[in-house]
């Protein structure tokens, strides 16, 4: 009996450590694999072109005077929430192992933000000034343009653009023989690439996860776009134009809650 009472708990532990541990597995939010046309695209290839994009822009926003200085207060700001996500991002895309991470700030009266393949962050400063955001809602937008960089977004559109540009027949001859140069004729299509609603819906919900293990309470997601749409009076701003109105946008935050909520609750106990 004794050695039966010693199985029963011998098994019993393995069986609630395995339910943990896929418990944990399971934690966080549910998203689909990435589209298959990014694979028509190197991905060192395109975070390369990015990086090169990045560093023009801000050789540009430079000597123009708007590219605000290591000193500047809000760009400390950035860097340190940015600092509590990116630790995050491996789960969502190994690539960033071997990232050369950079966050910026332009001094520009736009409500816009992005993150390019490879980590290349820029905000500009009209979004955290005129919308008054605090760090929560700053880790949410940090968040989303993340996501679109893991879940490699502009890989996909630009795979699409050139197949529909130059057709199927034509690139798979272009990747027989390693000849990429037509994925780039575009030049700086980086900077002003848009991505489809299913793309942004991607963004929010994977944004949301990351901004929730950082630290920051993702109930910021809502009061963001409730200050987006008062801002851009109803309409979504630039960064924004292709996304689901803030209303749909709120709806799916809360949908996705009860999937972060215990992330964020465990960082602040």
């Amino acid at each position: 009996m004794r050695y039966i009472c010693h199985w029963l708990f011998i098994t019993s532990s393995l069986l609630y450590s395995l339910t943990t541990l896929t418990a944990c597995a399971q934690e966080g939010v549910s998203v689909g694999k990435p589209s298959i046309f990014r694979n028509l695209i190197p991905a060192e290839r395109l975070e390369n072109q990015a990086s090169l994009q990045y560093a023009e822009m801000l050789q540009e926003a430079s000597a123009k005077h708007t590219l605000a200085a290591g000193k500047n207060a809000q760009l400390h700001r950035l860097r340190r929430i940015a600092a509590k996500i990116i630790p995050h991002a491996h789960k969502f895309n190994p690539r960033t192992s071997v990232w050369q991470w950079q966050v910026n700030l332009l001094r520009d009266n736009q409500l816009n933000a992005f993150c390019m393949p490879g980590g290349k962050i820029a905000v500009y400063s009209g979004l955290i000034e005129k919308l008054q955001l605090t760090d929560d809602e700053i880790a949410i937008v940090l968040g989303h343009e993340i996501a679109h960089a893991l879940r490699e977004h502009a890989r996909e559109r630009m795979a699409k653009n050139e197949l529909t540009q130059i057709g199927v027949s034509l690139l798979g001859q272009n990747i027989g023989d390693g000849r990429y140069s037509g994925l780039f004729r575009a030049g700086g299509s980086l900077l002003t690439l848009k991505f489809s609603r299913s793309d942004e819906t991607d963004a929010d919900i994977v944004g949301l996860e990351l901004s929730s293990r950082a630290g920051y309470d993702p109930h910021a997601g809502m009061t963001l776009w409730r200050k987006m749409t008062a801002g851009n009076k109803g309409a979504p701003p630039f960064w924004l134009s292709t996304h689901p109105s803030g209303e749909n946008r709120e709806r799916e935050i809360e949908r996705h809650l009860p999937e972060v909520m215990p992330l964020y609750q465990r960082t602040i106990r």
